[in-house]
């Protein structure tokens, strides 16, 4: 049920990018589609009743494997979000060179000035 919400926001996202010509509603669009891969990969790693992948000494380390919640994809999120963070000032930056160069933020009107 929640990975319908993962694909809802990813499927917003892709029609905000297709459709919108404001530059700063096609960076907000990439943002959306970046938070629902996040939501997503984040998902995969989660497990019902798990306990946090830390252990502790003494205990069996087979019942742990098989309780513990997988690590790995909230690492990837997180590295997924500082690269997006960078990703997302180059966008804004160039949104406001544009809007200098241009005057405008619509790209079908920067597609017109262009030569």
């Amino acid at each position: 049920m929640i990975y319908f919400l993962c694909f809802g926001l990813i499927l917003v996202g892709l029609y905000g990018v297709l459709v919108r010509r404001n530059t700063v509603k096609i960076i907000i669009s990439l943002l959306v589609i970046e938070y629902g891969i996040h939501l997503l990969l984040v998902l995969q790693g989660y497990r019902r009743g798990g306990v946090p992948p830390i252990v502790e000494p003494g205990t069996d380390q087979q019942t742990w494997i098989g309780q513990s919640v997988d690590p790995l994809p909230q690492a990837l999120v997180l590295t997924s979000i500082v690269i997006g963070l960078g990703v997302l000032a180059l966008l804004v930056s160039l949104s406001i060179r544009l809007f200098e160069r241009y005057g405008t933020m619509d790209i079908s009107k920067m597609r017109r000035l262009k030569g």
